[in-house]
């Protein structure tokens, strides 16, 4: 059995609870008030009759027996208020600097016990669908928000027969145990405005308090489970991955991981069927593992968890929705109501999808990587570059330079348009950076190809959807035209007309070197930040001064 449930000796107990963090959320599961929720056809059962629920009746669900759900199941919408969207700093990471454990214990004690006269339902899942990685999370949320629980259901894999026969033959990992995410969005406390999501992720806990967009309880259990998967020995991705087959009569496959902020266009790279040149499988398109030693990778979820605005009333995709949030309804000529999406009633209407919407997907994929892409907004970046060296190919996806998009919630102050950098595109570690930066750089010591694609503008020139895939095709079939970009070493671009990097134009040269030089203080700042929790081994800082020093 992969996790641990239930007490099984003094030591891993002694470990599991090193903070007072655990013992208090998990108590709180096994309280009078609390329902536990078994199966799919329940929780869709009380997110129907949930107040503010809107059955969209014109809209059935596609294939809902083999999900679990009942014959006539619809899609369900529930929308919130003026909050649609995550809310990074309102995270509190237990071993970061200034976040106080007492403090925080006490705290969530105390929001615990006011909450007792309200009934609670809880459910459990399976994160991570092949027995080399499950482990079990558990979930409570109170009654007002079933919601929430139902869609927490159908995004990870809820705990059916077929699961649980699979969780107890998966392989043990014994120094972790089950996760457990206690929820409650009623909650408020003046000191936390924008609501409190609160990790002990040592001991695979969390409580997100004051907070009812269904992403921060999507993305607090995977960041558990991300946490988990790094400790034992795995690349924890926020990224899609798919695998290739070539129809020339070679058999040649080409696995590619893409790695990216939501609207980066991870989800439509790892989705392209490339008007069908190829054989293309899908892992995921959010959340996936990848065994450093033997290069395989894992799915973490079933279902996809999308932004709306790009599937309109009427596009086939909406075959596959499951549940909705923070979109409209209207009622088509039958008087049956269906889904008004492309972000009219706000900016981050979201669906959670079937797994059905891919049918060529799985949930592992053996062949050995071949190739990852870092997914940037960089305006000084061309479509594509090529790194050479796996030090610069690890501190590049480490500083990451992107935008945010409206599926984050910021706070007051913050500029939505700045360019940042997000490590690994993965907003959700709660571990050292040097971890995930020695995993990939291994990997690319291993032999694994690493490319930047600009999603965004180069120098106001917006990269388009088909040029980025047009230059992923070259690359599988290994067509591709590598150049010396500057002359810098360990870094090639793809020449691409109306996209050609300009060193002899100053301004040009300037800005690059501006970026990184952003890159260079970021990595500087990581000695002292958290503590130096996330400093970076010395060969990270060398590789970007290398690309600085020989900018000609």
């Amino acid at each position: 059995m992969a996790t641990q449930g239930h007490f099984v000796d003094m030591e891993s107990f002694k470990r599991l609870n090193a903070t007072p963090i655990r013992t208090t959320i998990e108590t709180a599961f096994y309280g009078n008030n609390v329902s536990p929720v078994k199966d799919l056809r329940e929780a869709y059962g009380l997110a129907k009759d949930s107040p503010g629920t809107v059955e969209l009746t014109g809209m059935p669900v596609h294939r809902p027996t083999e999900l679990g759900l009942p014959e006539d199941a619809n899609v369900l919408l529930f929308n919130d208020g003026a909050i649609f969207g995550r809310c990074a700093a309102a995270r509190r990471i237990v071993g970061h600097p200034g976040v106080s454990v007492p403090d925080l214990a006490t705290l969530l004690r105390e929001a615990i016990h006011n909450a007792r006269f309200r009934r609670f339902y809880s459910a459990q899942a399976i994160i991570g669908l092949e027995e080399d990685f499950m482990v079990k999370a558990n979930i409570m949320m109170p009654e007002g928000f079933e919601n929430n629980l139902y869609s927490w259901m159908l995004n990870f894999q809820y705990l059916n027969d077929e699961y649980a026969e699979r969780y107890k033959n998966s392989r043990e990992l014994p120094n972790d145990g089950d996760l457990f995410v206690y929820a409650d969005p009623y909650w408020t406390h003046p000191d936390y405005p924008l609501g409190l999501a609160f990790f002990s992720p040592e001991q695979n806990c969390a409580a997100i308090l004051g907070m009812r967009y269904f992403g921060e309880f999507k993305k607090g259990t995977l960041t558990l489970a991300w946490g988990a998967a790094a400790r034992n020995g795995y690349a924890s991705c926020h990224g899609g991955l798919k695998r290739y087959e070539l129809k020339d009569g070679s058999g040649r496959k080409y696995v590619l991981a893409v790695f990216g902020l939501s609207g980066s266009g991870k989800s439509t790279i790892t989705h392209a069927k490339h008007k069908d040149k190829y054989n293309v499988t899908v892992l995921h398109d959010d959340a996936v593992i990848i065994n450093v030693k033997e290069k395989y990778a894992i799915a973490l979820e079933p279902a996809y968890f999308d932004k709306m605005q790009d599937y309109p009333i009427g596009c086939p995709d909406n075959k596959y929705l499951l549940s909705l949030q923070n979109c409209g309804v209207t009622r088509d000529e039958n008087g049956k109501l269906m889904v008004v999406s492309e972000d009219i009633r706000n900016g981050n209407g979201r669906a959670v999808k079937s797994r059905f919407w891919t049918p060529n997907r799985i949930d592992r994929i053996d062949e050995p990587l071949n190739a990852i892409c870092w997914l940037m907004k960089d305006p000084t970046l061309p479509p594509v570059v090529r790194l050479t060296g796996p030090s610069l190919a690890s501190v590049m996806g480490s500083t990451l330079a992107t935008k945010r998009t409206s599926a984050e919630r910021l706070a007051p102050g913050v500029d939505p348009d700045a360019l940042v950098i997000e490590s690994y595109a993965n907003p959700f570690r709660t571990y050292p950076l040097a971890m995930d930066y020695i995993r990939f750089r291994t990997l690319f010591e291993d032999g694994v190809d690493c490319y930047i694609l600009n999603t965004g503008s180069f120098m106001d020139k917006k990269v388009e959807k088909n040029t980025t895939l047009s230059i992923l095709e070259a690359i599988v079939e290994n067509k591709a035209d590598w150049k010396s970009f500057g002359g810098i070493p360990g870094i090639e671009y793809m020449a691409i007309p109306g996209f050609e990097p300009d060193f002899n134009n100053w301004t040009y040269k300037q800005q690059f070197t501006n970026r990184m030089n952003d890159r260079l203080l970021f990595i500087k700042s990581r000695e002292t930040e958290k503590g130096g929790m996330d400093a970076l081994p010395p060969d990270a800082l060398q590789a970007v001064e290398m690309v600085i020093a020989a900018i000609k």
